[in-house]
């Protein structure tokens, strides 16, 4: 292996971690928030990009269709929660958000293809018709069992993860799709070459990353979501509403996933089970940090991509062993360094 190898593997390891990166903050920030485990941010990875490849396609993505869905579903269940109280302005408002929103996300995108939009506009189409899902899937699976443990939380994550891979399948069909790089440009770095997919993956990583911690440090809701997270007691106590924050943390976390996804497609093919090993290694990212530490999680995130290009390298058949390996230190040190309690706190 010579050095222009090792400057391959970790540009590529740096690439791919910087996805990883992403999926390791939304999962971190949902953990923090809701206490839920969200085995499921791997599939909002592959309907963000099986979504953006097949705009670029010209063709109707079933995630629109889907989207409204889901968006019944959670006016359903919104429904039901406030039978005894049915306030009209609260209804209306309720179904303009989980059915008038999906409704006119699917007419824009309709005349979007219509009038064949470009990468740009299919990128924030796809934001726009995988973001909702994300807290209509909240409502739906996750509210009406906000209070239970955290083992709980997980059983209901797991289940809600073989659901989404079976609707995805329903949705997209077991091929696999590809779309065009967001930039075809070049730029040779010493014995390397950089593309402009690569610098859209830095660039749109760093500027997520940059709008996160600005969403977190200067909005009353970005507060909120850290009272909750330190707090849930406390921040319940002096008026921030539970069911809001979990509602924010999860459209967070889908338009971490379909922008994840949109970067991911240009380079390599996406089944509707894709997204489960990438956000396995986002999730040993984020155990990694411990489910707490957001730039703990990032770094974590660079070393499990940089681990995975140099196994592919040498060891392909065991890049995924040699990967999840990883965390067996860390969970060994974590439980030895921990004071276990047979009591879970709450």
């Amino acid at each position: 292996m010579d050095l222009t190898i090792i400057l391959f593997l970790v540009q590529d390891g740096v690439t791919n971690g910087a996805i990883y990166a992403l999926l390791g903050l939304a999962l971190v920030l949902v953990f923090a928030v809701t206490r839920v485990i969200f085995v499921p941010q791997g599939e909002f990875v592959a309907y963000g990009g099986l979504t953006f490849a097949l705009l670029e396609a010209g063709r109707m993505p079933g995630t629109a269709y889907m989207a409204l869905a889901f968006g019944v579903a959670a006016f359903v269940f919104e429904l039901v929660s406030r039978r005894r109280v049915l306030e009209p302005a609260k209804v209306a408002r309720d179904a303009a958000f989980t059915l008038g929103l999906p409704l006119l996300v699917l007419a824009a995108t309709k005349v979007s293809l219509s009038l064949g939009g470009g990468s740009l506009v299919n990128l924030a189409l796809t934001i726009a018709i995988v973001a909702p899902i994300g807290p209509y899937l909240y409502r739906v699976a996750f509210q009406p069992i906000a209070d239970a443990s955290v083992l709980v939380l997980l059983i209901a994550a797991v289940a809600v993860h073989l659901a989404m891979t079976g609707i995805g399948l329903v949705f997209f069909g077991p091929e696999g799709l590809r779309a065009p790089p967001l930039s075809g440009a070049v730029l040779p770095v010493g014995p390397i070459v950089v593309t402009g997919q690569n610098l859209a993956i830095y660039a749109i990583t760093i500027l997520l990353i940059v709008a996160l911690w600005l969403f977190f440090n200067h909005t009353l809701a970005g507060k909120a979501l850290r009272a909750t997270a330190i707090n849930r007691t406390g921040a319940r106590l002096v008026g921030i509403r539970l069911g809001l924050s979990g509602h924010i943390a999860f459209t967070l976390a889908a338009i971490i996933g379909a922008v994840s996804g949109v970067l991911i497609v240009p380079m390599t093919t996406l089944y509707y089970d894709t997204g489960f090993f990438v956000g396995l290694k986002g999730f040993a990212a984020a155990i990694i940090g411990g489910l707490v530490s957001y730039p703990l999680t990032a770094a974590a995130a660079i070393v499990v991509g940089t681990v995975e290009s140099f196994a592919s390298f040498h060891a392909s058949a065991m890049k995924e062993v040699i990967v999840f390996t990883l965390l067996i230190p860390v969970l060994l040190w974590r439980s030895l360094a921990s004071p276990h309690s047979d009591d879970e706190e709450e």
